[in-house]
């Protein structure tokens, strides 16, 4: 059997349509030992493949960090199947927020096989990620956020809490998780270890490793939002807990985001209008993620700058080789922060 996808974006398109599936979209992460990642990996991709599963998952020797989508008739077949695996039984599944406009969260499945399930520079031998911080529910994270001997620091990255953060947290100006670690710890913390560190990101894994590591530090109160901001919003609404989040939580699909509040804390990067909906600029050769409002959007070709929008209106075979051209990896973890973005608030 094949053990990885290799269709074109219209193809597989084509596929999910004929199948017809509603999907649930749902996330969930577990730092475990996998003595055989490769293993675990190929007979994960075997069971998903058969539920018609789509999405993004990663496993290492550390764990397993998911992100995909489940046909809603398969679900209970998908629990059954994590049940079935030790380490698993029982884990927590953030089901996503809302929907959402993208007519599929993802097109194919993915899971691939990483040193680490969440990059973060760390080469600590004796750094044990399970020794991890006290776990807030949403009525707990509530009621120690509103006490002054607290330091709430969001550990997602710019272009996330650009779009949605919650009230009074300190918003770090980063691009990548390993980026954040230090950071944090040298700029905020720093002389704060007398107070309750509470943490949170989008769905708890990078909060899992981080407030590990910061006990690993020293840091004696060390707190986490509980499955993050996704089941923050999900038990506030379920529950009738005043939520604190304001405007949109990022998510890495299709989506590309989810309302939270009806806030919008953010601005189209071209004209800096009161806008948080995030576009991918059409010119392949570029695709930087930023926020475009639909006026920008209509006179823009959906592109980022009038350059990119000049080359999208060439023959197909003329952006092909600018593209082969245009090198973008110093954008990959920094979007929003193209010098083509006239309107942005950081970086």
């Amino acid at each position: 059997m094949q053990l990885w996808n290799k269709f074109s974006k219209e193809d597989l398109e084509k596929k999910l349509r004929e199948k017809g599936h509603e999907y649930v979209t749902v996330s969930f992460y577990q730092y475990a030992k996998i003595s055989d990642p490769d293993g675990f990996r190929n007979q994960l991709f075997k069971d998903w493949f058969a539920l018609d599963i789509i999405g993004r998952t990663y496993v290492a020797s550390e764990g397993i960090n998911a992100q995909i989508a489940v046909p809603s008739q398969h679900f209970e077949a998908f629990k059954s199947q994590l049940n079935a695996i030790p380490f698993l039984q029982e884990v927590r599944l953030n089901v996503a927020v809302e929907k959402g406009d993208a007519e599929f969260p993802f097109l194919k499945l993915k899971i691939k096989v990483r040193p680490k399930i969440l990059a973060d520079g760390l080469e600590d031998e004796t750094f044990d990620v399970t020794n991890k911080g006290l776990h807030l529910n949403a009525k707990e994270f509530n009621t120690l956020t509103e006490k002054n001997d607290c330091i709430l620091v969001d550990f997602r990255n710019h272009y996330e809490h650009e779009v949605g953060h919650f009230k009074d947290a300190i918003l770090p100006d980063v691009d990548t998780f390993r980026e954040s670690l230090p950071v944090i710890e040298s700029e905020i913390l720093k002389g704060n270890e007398d107070k309750n560190v509470i943490m949170y990101c989008t769905g708890g894994v990078r909060c899992e490793k981080a407030s590990a590591w910061f006990k690993h530090k020293g840091f004696k109160n060390v707190y986490q939002l509980d499955g993050g901001i996704i089941k923050y919003a999900n038990d506030c609404k379920n529950q009738g807990i005043p939520n604190k989040f304001i405007g949109k939580n990022f998510v890495f699909d299709e989506r590309r985001s989810e309302r939270i509040s009806p806030d919008i804390i953010s601005v189209c990067h071209q004209c800096g209008a009161p806008c948080d909906e995030h576009t991918n600029c059409a010119f392949e050769g570029c695709h930087l993620l930023f926020i475009q409002c639909e006026q920008c959007k209509h006179e823009m070709g959906n592109c980022c700058s009038e350059e990119c929008k000049d080359i999208k209106k060439l023959p197909l075979d003329a952006q092909k080789e600018i593209r082969k051209k245009v090198s973008k990896s110093n954008l990959v973890f920094k979007k929003g922060r193209s010098t083509n973005i006239k309107f942005k608030a950081k970086g």
